[in-house]
């Protein structure tokens, strides 16, 4: 049997720009507009880059996204 090395990122990343954004589009054209809202508390810089990540996902996605700081 041979080993077939499976790159995790290549394979988000086609979930993402294909997969999940062709399932957006579809909830668009029937007036379902998908948005993440993220509440971010406090100043921490692991969670203000995670945020961010997953805005940028969203994005890559096709889906709103709204940050609340506080």
């Amino acid at each position: 049997m041979v080993a077939k090395v499976i790159s995790g990122r290549e394979v988000a990343e086609t979930i993402l720009t294909t997969d999940l954004k062709n399932k957006v589009i579809e909830l668009n054209k029937k007036n379902i507009n998908p948005k993440l809202v993220v509440i971010l508390v406090g100043d921490m810089k692991a969670s203000a880059s995670y945020v961010a990540q997953k805005e940028k996902f969203a994005v890559k996605a096709g889906i709103q996204s709204d940050v609340m700081r506080f």
